[in-house]
């Protein structure tokens, strides 16, 4: 039903590209016009997104604000929106980070300002579209469009290795690109041969999925690779994650952070949104190999990011680590794994951003991100290294910061479903302590160079930037149930099509334990439900 709120909704999302064609009207070299005008326009775009986080109805599953206009009619395609509790949390994760992402751009962008402003708001704009919409053709258009102004940011204002960082970037994501393309095809002529209606809609694409279970178990396997193919890239999972190692490190500091805070998490809402819900079957065949593919994501990640000598591309390192960490969650395919795989990916999109704005700060007075050029900052710049053990506490898991949450939640569902793969994954978790305290204190502690006594600490506009991401990090940390109940709902409804024998093994074991209280022995679990408990599903 279309209502005022699916309105903000679109106001919210489109206002960042409608700033863009603003600026492109004001004449170059109006500097301070660009920047503040940007950040206004990304501020209010996250005032307008902040009365969802009320308004959102958290007993529902169902997917709220929902209204469709016909577009294409000829092929079935609408320009649906909508949103439920998980694409909730990522929307509001893109308007928050929007105003973080520019602010610290300021100061740092000396040349082609203009450009460099007007493809930042764009690529929110396509972001943000990307969690609203319910159409796959409308979600594919948006998945290639935001692909565009990240290669320009990259390409005109990286490092000296820009070029060749945007183009690997470029290739990996249309390569996958194009994978999930022929299987969303596959699907939607399926639909037509079995219903006779072309229809694009997310609703009906995932109402496909006993249809699709009909199909040969070869049909259902290879839609499925091409999936995950096409979402792992963006994840990026090993051994996919090539190219994002070298997009981190030549890419601007406000780059940076929206690859790791949004970008990134594209790949897994790809998981949880299409994968897991259309094609569950084939999902729980191929547990095998994507459990393991996570689990050496988890450890290569974390061993690699051990012997960085440079800052940017540790905390990239990282990255592909923890985004590990996530997708084993997501395959454990029962509520405690998925929960904490989607709450991770929202903390991870906090204390990464806040470590790759710790490493921007740093490279724009030294020009320099190697750990050995620095030492005992803590002495110049104290402002800034209490901020740096914050964001390095968060991302490591400390209890009373939010990456603890997720990580424990991950773990109980994982070792739920397949206790191995969770004893694997707390290696991944040490060796993240190791490497990031190491990295602080080789850069905060020890003798101080005289250059480095020279540093500056903190000025205002970089203390604000950070508090957000402080206050959210303490604030999930500290009380993280508001947000675990935007995701119950729609969690549930993700396990009953993805495991549906997951819950009635639930039912059947408490019925169980309560008949060996009063004495009524003998029950069993049927074969499929017992399955459900010990192997998620598979």
């Amino acid at each position: 039903m279309f209502t005022a709120n699916t309105t903000l909704m679109l106001v919210a999302t489109f206002l960042p590209l409608l700033g863009a064609l603003v600026l492109l009207l004001v004449p170059k070299g109006q500097r301070k016009v660009f920047e503040y005008g940007s950040l206004a326009v990304m501020i209010l775009s996250f005032l307008l997104s902040v009365s969802f986080w009320f308004g959102y109805d958290r007993s529902s599953a169902a997917v709220q604000w929902y209204h469709a206009w016909t577009w294409i009619p000829s092929i079935g395609v609408k320009f649906a929106v909508g949103m439920d509790g998980i694409s909730l949390l990522l929307w509001l994760l893109t308007t928050f980070i929007g105003p973080i992402a520019i602010a610290c751009s300021f100061g740092s962008i000396n040349e082609r300002q203009k450009e460099y402003y007007i493809w930042m708001l764009v690529l929110q704009t396509a972001m943000l579209g990307v969690f609203i919409t319910q159409d796959m053709f409308l979600f594919y258009l948006f998945w290639e469009v935001m692909l565009v102004p990240m290669y320009f940011l990259i390409a005109i204002w990286g490092g000296p290795q820009k070029l060749y960082a945007a183009i690997k970037l470029f290739l990996y994501t249309l390569a996958g690109s194009v994978l999930m393309l022929v299987a969303i095809l596959a699907i939607y002529f399926l639909q037509h041969k079995t219903t006779g209606v072309y229809d694009f809609s997310l609703a009906s694409f995932q109402a496909m999925a006993p249809v699709i279970a009909q199909q040969t178990k070869t049909f259902q396997i290879l839609l499925a690779l091409a999936f995950f193919i096409g979402f792992a890239i963006k994840v990026p999972m090993f051994p996919f994650h090539t190219w994002l190692p070298d997009a981190h490190v030549q890419a601007p500091t406000a780059g940076s952070v929206i690859l790791a805070a949004i970008l990134l998490k594209m790949g897994t809402y790809g998981f949880v949104r299409f994968l897991l819900p259309i094609l569950p079957w084939a999902t729980r065949a191929l547990l095998p190999f994507f459990i393991t593919l996570a689990l050496i994501g988890i450890v290569y990640g974390a061993l690699v990011a051990m012997i960085q000598k440079d800052m940017k591309k540790l905390v990239a390192y990282s990255s592909v680590s923890h985004l590990g960490m996530c997708m084993l969650g997501l395959f454990a395919l029962n509520p405690y794994g998925i929960e904490g795989g989607l709450f991770q990916m929202l903390n991870h999109g906090i204390s990464t951003s806040g470590l790759f704005l710790a490493v921007g700060i740093v490279y724009e007075r030294r020009h320099t991100r190697m750990i050995a050029d620095f030492g005992g900052l803590s002495k110049s710049m104290p402002v800034y290294a209490t901020i740096f053990m914050i964001m390095v506490m968060s991302s490591l898991g400390l209890p009373l910061l939010n990456g603890f949450i997720g990580e424990s939640i991950i773990l109980m569902g994982s070792f739920q479903a397949f206790p191995w793969a969770a004893l694997v994954a707390t290696l991944g978790i040490i060796l993240g302590a190791a490497y990031l305290l190491w990295m602080y204190q080789r850069v905060m502690f020890g003798p101080i160079a005289p250059v480095n006594e020279k540093m500056k600490d903190l000025n205002l506009r970089e203390v604000l930037y950070f508090a957000p991401l402080i206050v959210a990090a303490f604030w999930i940390g500290l009380y993280p149930k508001p947000v675990m109940e935007i995701m119950d709902a729609p969690v549930h409804k993700l396990v009953m099509q993805v495991n549906p024998g997951f819950y009635q093994a639930q039912a059947l074991e408490a019925q169980q334990a309560s008949a060996a209280r009063i004495g009524m022995h003998g029950m069993e679990a049927p074969e499929v439900a017992t399955e459900a408990i010990h192997g998620g599903g598979h």
